[in-house]
């Protein structure tokens, strides 16, 4: 049990590759797709739920289409009834659907991903960008919005950039930094290109050259979010979204990006004031929790 949680959580956390993770800990790596599939060591015959033995050798089987099924189009994975078809059409199963409806339920079941609300400690940092359209000097404009969320303290801040490059990418870090006062101990991103270069066959993250300056400078750490997996930062996503249909509808008109973000920024701070209003800690208090670095 104790190797079946490293090996999830050097995938499913540490963003190992499978292949790497198999070299790792030494084990098949067709082991290793099926430590992903279940979040225990599924328990079959006498350890666990008796299934006919008619399903004896086949289970095995099974298994590897639902571990597939996970990379394909949610409509294009197998029913219970296709995985009874192909068990009598290709393996020669003679017993009845039932048994083959019961373990794949069961199998299922066991497999769902579950959710722990996270907790968010002082110090912590989030960021992505989000799109719209405005009018922007006289003219429909599609711009890119950057983000950063300060989960502990709610505290937002969004500024809005014509196209959603490298330039921009740093220029809203200094913006944001400037803005809150300080630098928080780490941010979280996604698997950006702007931050992120291809990840290598190892499982290892390689930063871009533009991202580690940046890093370099302001001293932060920095965490990448899972492949896929939006919850990991799901504060700032919230933010994009709150910002899209709080700031920006109806649709925004500005004279100029400076114009616009102006007006962003006041409302990030009227944001911030009416979530943190109940709070015992004054905004203060709980924004500089959140500042490990004055500036």
């Amino acid at each position: 049990m104790e190797l079946y949680q490293k090996v999830r959580r050097a995938v499913m956390i540490d963003g190992m590759s499978r292949r790497g993770a198999a070299t790792y800990f030494g084990i098949n790596r067709k082991t290793v797709d099926k430590m992903l599939v279940f979040p225990e060591p599924p328990q079959h015959g006498r350890c666990g739920r008796s299934f006919s033995g008619k399903l004896t050798g086949l289970t095995e089987i099974i298994d590897k289409i639902l571990a597939d099924d996970r990379t394909v189009h949610a409509k294009q994975r197998h029913t219970a009834v296709r995985i009874f078809e192909r068990l009598r059409d290709e393996h020669g199963f003679t017993g009845g659907i039932t048994i083959v409806r019961d373990y794949v339920a069961n199998t299922k079941l066991h497999s769902r991903e579950v959710f722990i609300p996270p907790s968010h400690k002082p110090g912590h940092a989030q960021v992505d960008f989000g799109e719209a359209d405005g009018v922007i000097g006289g003219k429909l404009t599609r711009f890119h919005y950057f983000c950063m969320d300060l989960p502990h303290s709610d505290a937002p801040f969004v500024k809005a950039y014509p196209a959603e490059v490298a330039e921009a990418f740093c220029e809203g870090h200094v913006a944001a930094f400037a803005f809150f006062g300080g630098i928080p101990l780490s941010i979280l991103y996604d698997n950006t290109r702007l931050a992120v270069a291809p990840i290598l066959g190892d499982g290892k993250r390689e930063r871009s050259r533009m991202f580690s300056t940046l890093q370099s400078h302001y001293l932060f750490e920095d965490k990448i979010g899972r492949p896929g997996k939006g919850n990991d930062k799901g504060k700032v996503e919230g933010l994009v979204g709150y910002s899209r249909y709080h700031f920006m509808v109806p649709m925004p008109v500005a004279d100029s990006f400076d114009a616009m973000n102006a007006r962003f920024l006041e409302q990030c701070v009227e944001r911030r004031q009416a979530v943190l209003r109940g709070h015992a800690q004054s905004i203060g208090e709980r924004l500089a929790a959140d500042l490990c670095t004055r500036i």
